[in-house]
């Protein structure tokens, strides 16, 4: 049975859990794999759990109340329980004798009693077990049932010097099965009970809850570190998501760390002095280090006999010997392990202990022309694991133990200078020809990585790292790795991952031209799936299905060159995380590299000069440490990190989503980005208050990625938003949708808007749940990062992909709540329920009256307004719409102009999808640009609302844009008629519904600038480069006034059944002739030939059979 059929065993035949109080359960925290949770609040907080242990089962309730209030839950999960053993009887504590008659009622066999072994399942507050505790653990373990109930809220306050998670009671059996009870209040409130387990808990948390146990374990007793001397330790280098620091000094040093591989522990001290100096930390450290598997037996290697005492005080069974397998822990210092270093790495990832001791900085010292990363004997063990001792001294003096574990944006650097590496990569190599294929951006974020190919504004396409004792190179695109154009890079880069092993270089599956290429390295090269033996493997970046075992060749010495792009997947992911979700990011995000969406034109490279790659090279990780310094210290930034603080501003939130909080290099980066967004707070940007230097818009795009990615947002809110007027709200709002929609996303209105950081829960209909429908909060999609001044932040949209019945949604900059429809998506009833949200002022045709809009509608406190219509949905900010009184004359006008935009294109008066005006304070470009939603200015938005003048005025900017949406590429010629062919509507539209003149319309449609255009293309020599925009719509609109804008609708109607439509210009030239001639029955190539059109002779012969369009007004140029 696996975890959902049992979560709805214990959940069966309820539809909610009704937290009333008075009493205040505590939230639980859940670690491991196995423990998931029954019932989670608004505030994602877990107040009943669920787990397993060995053979047996295990249910926590928040506090001893619940088994009063929830008695039908208290028999499922006795049930449940029973079910891990076959004996009968159900033992009950005295505190717990509420529950008897319930049990009894329900033919259960309980009775009120002391613990005993025979029982079948014991139910018991979490305040009395501590007599027999290990009791009920085993009795847990050979598969007994355990009912526990309690809050530890009330036990922290009265024992603040006491570590709640390891001496509370409850928490001594609970935590075997990965239950905590926590000091934190749980939030009461009616919970709906999901068909799934509620999973809107970050799983992170399990693997941050599990690091925080670990610490509090290791440094359980102990207030300070008293780093005196006059020993000097090496500070140490952390990557990875497992490796954590156990004591950092005021400079940000990491001194001692722990970190887990495999199913091993180790504990690494950054000198040998640290066994006598800190007794007591090595005996929680062995202790710790035993808990990884059942033997006893600790080893200690002559080197460090001074602990032997320590340890046999403690009662170990320590002794000084060689290593061996059975043993359970060894401690060794980091200098006598060369000799046997992979038995060390194989004992540590089968379960094993280790505690290695020693200092890195003499060994440098000693060694200037070795690696110390990969060559200092103790690296080739400690790195497996993410811990690498350093050249670095770390600096004496004393250092407080935190409650929690330890991090300071003084952590952030950079590990190592690659300069080496890279002479050796870059050797012949002068420049990267990336042809035509478009790469995506690499973020280089890893203390141990380093960028490689680069554009001129420092976006990296090609990058490397260490990883363990391994090595990894990334490529942006998977074409790069057969590219002949990089050849000589590419053997260089696999001689430098093979790391002189002369190993077998195994080559993935269509990746013929790479097995080519690389086969000139005079390394042995194969096609071939993974495998151990490999010393390089050669893949792409698209499928993650043997990540793990990837990961762990790498960590253990092995070289991966890796090859894709994510911009492709971007695309067809909607609302999806490609720092977490991309395939390719959840091997390489822990190597200290990602894949990002975003892509870079193709071109010509030059590659880094090796002798400016310490003083010039971009790293993220540097640039970070310096804005840092500049905001905290008041150092000044160089102008290459004024340069940089654009790019900065992009990748710090792209890093940000990577999200692995559990990860000591992340945490580390999450610490400097809150204190400089608490130190230097957040621009408050706006139309009126425009951000125009790089530094506000860092602090602007940190402190939105903070929010959206932190732990606890609400903390970083009041900083990022100061004025934050409270709405009138409505509680659980239904939304009735009937989708019937072709074959493009659609967004569906709700006519609910979310304040900035509000949270509210939306309730979604089953049969839509992983179907590839989302949530997104937000009209505002451009993103507009790229402006160099910004009257609002980037990017203030966003998506939640439907992936469970129950959703939390928000906004930081808050927004219009949508249905985001896949294409092809039909449904008839769908009901969405919104826990809290603002009512927005919508207007629907047909659905909305006047009078209903007048005196209620449009006065709905949500700042964003709707207007739906027919064909068109017109959003803008509500202070637009809050005097319109005739919201019908509107929708009248607009119904006319969309079914004549329809009508020119020759397709159903219908949409297949309405059309979106979104009215924006800015956007991407321009006054508009075409799209689903066309974007425009604000004060364009509000031109739509006033017949009258638009009647007067015209609105051709808003048809541009509308055409554009209905050009074709089998009838466009770009990039001759990509600014040309969208008027034919704006005309076509003028003409026919607004009936305003073309020259009012339009200053470019009055005759003398109509006759400037054709004379000087002519004089010009008809050059067709030249044949653009306004000289091209003269082609069209001389068709139009002799052939009428009926042939435009037939020759329209003939390409919509058309196939094998030619793909080049000239080809698409020359069947547009054909076609129109076809249409009007005139032989119209003279004329496009006038044009300077490129006919063909087969197609001139064709139509020649056709009458001749003799008089045409360009025959006067002949």
């Amino acid at each position: 049975m696996g975890k959902e059929e049992d979560y709805r065993a214990l959940l069966s035949g309820l539809q909610k859990l009704d937290f009333r109080g008075p009493y205040t359960p505590s939230a639980l925290t859940l670690t491991g794999s196995h423990a998931f949770p029954l019932a989670m609040n608004a505030k994602d907080q877990v107040l009943m759990a669920a787990s397993r242990y060995g053979h047996g089962r295990i249910v926590v309730l928040g506090h001893e109340k619940c088994l009063e209030e929830f008695p039908d839950m208290v028999r499922n999960a006795v049930n449940w329980l029973k079910s891990s053993n076959s004996r009968s009887k159900v033992g009950i504590n005295m505190s717990c004798n509420v529950v008897v008659k319930n049990l009894q009622s329900a033919s259960i066999q309980a009775e009120v009693c002391a613990f005993r072994d025979e029982l079948g399942v014991y139910v018991t507050d979490a305040y009395s077990v501590d007599p027999h505790t290990k009791d009920l653990v085993s009795f847990l373990k050979d598969g007994g049932g355990l009912l526990v109930v309690g809050q530890a809220w009330w036990w922290a306050k009265q024992n603040p010097e006491k570590n709640l998670l390891l001496e509370f009671p409850g928490n001594k059996v609970c935590n075997v099965a990965g239950i905590y009870f926590s000091e934190h209040y749980g939030e009461l409130g009616t919970i709906p009970v999901p068909p799934q387990i509620p999973s809107s808990w970050l799983a992170v948390s399990t693997a941050i809850m599990e690091k925080e146990v670990d610490y509090r374990a290791l440094l359980s007793g102990l207030q300070k570190l008293d780093f005196r001397g006059p020993y000097t330790p090496s500070a140490l280098t952390l990557t990875g998501s497992h490796a954590f620091p156990l004591a950092m000094n005021a400079k940000g040093q990491v001194l001692m760390a722990a970190s887990r591989y495999g199913h091993g522990r180790i504990v690494v001290l950054g000198h040998e002095k640290c066994l006598e100096e800190f007794p007591d930390m090595v005996r929680n450290a062995v202790n710790w280090l035993k808990s990884s598997n059942s033997r006893s037996k600790v080893g200690i290697n002559m080197s460090c006999n001074v602990v032997v005492k320590n340890l046999q005080s403690a009662s170990h069974q320590a002794e000084v010997c060689a290593f061996r397998d059975e043993l359970g822990v060894y401690v060794t210092d980091a200098y006598s392990v060369g000799s046997y270093t992979r038995e060390l790495v194989s004992f540590l990832k089968d379960g094993g202990g280790l505690l290695v001791v020693g200092q890195a900085w003499w060994w440098a010292t000693q060694n200037q022309e070795k690696n110390l990363l990969v060559d200092f004997p103790g690296n080739k063990v400690c790195s497996v694991a993410g811990i690498y001792l350093s050249e670095h001294c770390g600096e004496l003096g004393t250092i407080p133990v935190p409650p929690q574990i330890p991090s300071s944006w003084l952590a952030v650097s950079t590990g190592k200078n690659f300069k080496e590496d890279l002479e050796t990569l870059l050797s012949g190599v002068s420049e990267f020809d990336t042809g035509d294929l478009v790469a995506s951006q690499v973020l280089v974020h890893g203390p141990l990585s380093f960028p490689i190919g680069t554009t001129p504004d420092d976006r990296v396409f090609i990058a490397g790292a260490v990883y363990g004792q391994g090595r990894v190179i990334v490529l942006s695109h998977d074409r790069f790795l057969g590219c002949e154009s990089m050849a000589s890079f590419l053997i260089n880069a696999i001689r430098w991952l093979d790391d002189g092993r002369s190993g077998l270089v195994g080559i993935g599956a269509h990746l013929d031209k790479a097995h080519k290429l690389l086969s000139n390295s005079k390394l042995t090269c194969q096609m071939t799936g993974f495998r151990k033996d490999l010393s390089v493997y050669v893949c792409t970046s698209y499928n993650d299905a043997q990540h793990n075992e990837i990961l762990e060749f790498v960590a253990e010495g092995k070289g991966l060159l890796i090859g894709g792009h994510a911009w492709h997947w971007v695309r067809v992911n909607l609302g999806g995380n490609v720092m977490t979700e991309y395939p390719g990011n959840r091997l390489l995000n822990k190597m200290g590299l990602s894949i990002l969406g975003n892509f870079l034109s193709s071109g010509l490279y030059k590659a880094p000069d090796i002798k400016q790659v310490s003083s010039e090279s971009y790293h993220f990780r540097g640039l970070l440490r310096s804005i840092a310094s500049n905001v905290l210290q008041g150092k000044s930034l160089t102008e290459q990190d004024e340069r940089c603080l654009k790019k900065l501003s992009t990748e710090c939130f792209q890093y940000l989503a990577m999200q692995p909080h559990e990860c000591a290099t992340y945490s580390s980066v999450v610490a400097l980005l809150t204190s400089i967004v608490k130190e230097a707070g957040i621009p408050q940007v706006s139309p009126t208050n425009p951000i125009k230097s790089d530094k506000e818009r860092f602090m602007l795009c940190v402190g939105a990625g903070l929010y959206k990615n932190s732990s606890d947002p609400e903390a970083l809110l009041p900083c990022i938003i100061k004025e934050h007027p409270a709405l009138p709200t409505v509680a659980n709002a239904s939304i009735y949708i009937n989708v019937n929609i072709a074959d493009e996303v659609q967004w569906i209105s709700t006519g609910l808007y979310l304040s900035p950081g509000m949270k509210t829960q939306m309730t979604m209909p089953t049969q839509i749940v992983g179907k590839g429908w989302a949530i997104q909060i937000g009209c505002q999609t451009d993103d507009i990062g790229g402006a160099d001044v910004l009257k609002r932040a980037p990017v203030v949209h966003e998506l939640f992909p439907v992936e469970k019945e129950r959703i939390q949604v928000w906004n930081l900059w808050g927004g219009l709540i949508y249905l985001v429809a896949p294409p092809n998506s039909r449904e008839e009833g769908l009901k969405l329920v919104v826990q809290t949200a603002v009512r927005a002022p919508y207007f629907q045709s047909g659905k909305t009256g006047v009078q209903e809009w007048v005196s209620s509608i449009r006065s709905a406190p949500a700042p964003w307004a709707e207007l739906e219509f027919e064909n068109i949905i017109m959003t803008i900010q509500s202070e637009g719409i809050r005097g319109l009184e005739r919201p019908d004359e509107v929708a009248r006008l607009w119904d006319d102009i969309m079914r004549a935009v329809a009508d020119l294109a020759a397709i159903p008066a219908k949409f297949p999808r309405k059309e979106r005006f979104v009215a924006d304070v800015q956007i991407t470009a321009g006054f508009m640009h075409s799209g689903y939603p066309i974007m425009m200015l604000s004060q364009s938005g509000e031109e739509l609302l006033n017949p009258e003048e638009i009647r007067k005025k015209g609105v051709w900017g808003q048809m541009h844009e509308l055409g554009h949406n209905q050009q074709r590429d089998v009838w466009e010629f770009k990039p001759h008629t990509t600014e040309c062919t969208c008027n034919l509507w704006a005309l076509y539209v003028h003409d026919k519904v607004i009936k305003l003149d073309r020259t009012k319309a339009h200053e470019e449609m009055k005759p003398e600038n109509r006759n400037k255009h054709i004379q000087e293309y002519v004089k010009g020599g008809r050059q067709l480069g030249k044949w653009t925009k306004w000289t091209a719509l003269e082609t069209f609109l001389q068709l139009q006034a002799k052939f009428g804008w009926s042939a435009f609708k037939k020759v329209f109607a003939a390409y919509h059944h058309m196939s094998n439509v030619p793909r080049d210009n000239q080809g698409k030239m020359n069947k547009y002739a054909e076609t129109f001639s076809t249409v009007v029955n005139r032989n119209l190539a003279p004329f496009f030939k006038a044009w300077g059109w490129p006919i063909e002779s087969a197609v001139e012969k064709k139509l020649s059979s056709l009458p001749e369009w003799s008089d045409h007004p360009m025959a006067q140029y002949a």
